[in-house]
Order: structure tokens, then C-alpha cells, then sequence
């Protein structure tokens, strides 16, 4: 099962995350999710956990506690869904540029 955890201290590394859902049972991976630039961490993060039942019972007692000095939030991950490029789709809009029959006029004279 895929677990997200948010809320977390930007201290948080991926093992510290792997160490809190050991507790509970095996864990396949767990991933401090961190921004591409800087590397520091955005403050949330994905474990795998194979086993459901466990994975449920740490979500279970997990979400709401306090971790680090502060309140995590943990949940069952959705899956990604596909969003379209917000900013293609909205480049257009509104705005009808100069393409020869916009309704604007060249210098040049007719």
C-alpha cells in the first residue's frame, strides 16, 4: 500500500520517515519528496508498505501525532492524475496577438 505523509519538518530525511513506519511492519520504500532546485525538502512524502493490514494500523495511529514538533498528516496515497499544462492551456486565451486581420493597424500606410 502507498502511504502519503505531509505536514512534515523539512528536517525529516527519508530514513527517519522509514524508521517511523518500521514500527508497524516492513517497509518497501520511503521517500522525503524534496524540490528539484535547492534539494531541500517540500514538506511531505510516500512509503510503500506491503503488508495492508499493517499499513492501515499505521495510518491509523500515526495521523494527527505529533512527529519532529509537528502534527503529520497521513493518509493512503491517490494515484497522480494527469492535469493539463495549465499554462499552454491558458496562453491563448484572451489574447488575439497581431497575426495581420487582429484589428490593428502597421505603420505603413494602405
Amino acid at each position: 500500500m502507498n502511504i502519503y505523509v505531509a505536514n512534515l519538518n523539512y528536517r525529516v530525511s527519508s530514513e527517519d520517515l522509514e524508521g517511523i513506519f518500521a514500527e508497524y511492519g516492513t517497509v518497501t520504500s520511503a521517500q522525503v519528496i524534496t524540490d528539484n532546485l535547492s534539494g531541500r525538502s517540500r514538506g511531505f512524502g510516500f512509503v510503500e508498505m506491503p503488508d495492508e493490514a499493517a499499513a492501515k494500523k499505521a495510518i491509523e495511529e500515526l495521523n494527527g501525532s505529533e512527529y519532529d514538533g509537528k502534527e503529520i498528516v497521513v493518509s493512503v496515497a491517490r494515484p497522480k492524475t494527469e492535469r493539463p499544462n495549465q499554462r499552454r492551456e491558458n496562453d491563448n486565451k484572451g489574447y488575439r496577438g497581431n497575426s495581420g486581420n487582429s484589428g490593428y493597424r502597421s505603420n505603413s500606410r494602405y
